[in-house]
């Protein structure tokens, strides 16, 4: 919540760099929350008649891809000196433990690694520099990596800006069923105390009359 009503501050245009760049420093291979922020940015399109839903989810595609390609080359280059380098900047993130999952991961699977790794948060990290450490073939990498990043960031945005639409309409819907029933509510509440009031003034004027009667009978005898 935060994050959105951070969003919520700035330009439309700053919103569409912020997404990108922190999902491309993410795919790069630094550890930053950019599912976080890509959810925070799409609900926020919902509500926001300033953000597009369509542009918002091309800039976090473009962040997507054009961060992981620079993660496959930084990888490519490094080589395992750069996990190892990676692993004491980031030990919560790049420990040996992660490599090696990712390493199987990447074994068992191959270029599906790169493209349903888009999908896990470790993964999504892991995904370009490991491609490009493991010297896995570019043009196999760039596929996965195309249908990956759209996939998820166009996917991500899309649902969640419809979910928000759908929520917001319902909160509406709700809110005026709310003030129905408070009237109802009121209303009611009315009635009751009105009929308290006159069964109450009705007894009152029944023992004002019994009392009247058992005072009458003693004079007349």
């Amino acid at each position: 919540m935060h994050v959105q009503e951070w969003l919520d501050t700035v330009p439309a245009a700053a919103v569409y760099a912020v997404v990108a760049l922190v999902i491309g420093l993410e795919s790069l291979g630094i550890p930053l929350p950019g599912e976080i922020v890509l959810v925070s940015a799409a609900l926020l399109s919902s509500q926001h008649g300033g953000i597009n839903p369509v542009v918002l989810g091309t800039c976090a595609s473009l962040g997507a891809v054009v961060g992981d390609s620079i993660g496959y080359a930084i990888g490519r280059r490094g080589g395992r000196p750069l996990l190892s380098w990676l692993g004491r900047k980031f030990p919560r993130h790049f420990s040996e433990g992660h490599v090696a999952t990712a390493e199987r991961s990447f074994e068992k699977w191959g270029m599906w690694a790169v493209f349903f790794g888009r999908f896990v948060a470790l993964l999504r990290i892991f995904a370009g520099p490991l491609a490009g450490v493991l010297r896995m073939p570019y043009w196999k990498f760039l596929i996965a990596n195309l249908l990956g990043g759209v996939i998820w960031a166009g996917g991500t945005t899309a649902v969640i800006y419809y979910v928000g639409v759908v929520a917001e309409a319902w909160l509406k819907k709700f809110s005026w069923l709310g003030l129905v029933a408070a009237v109802l509510v009121g209303l009611a509440s009315m009635l009751m105390v009105k009929h308290r009031a006159k069964k109450a003034t009705e007894e009152k004027e029944k023992a004002e009359r019994e009392a009247a009667e058992a005072e009458a009978v003693p004079a007349a005898e």
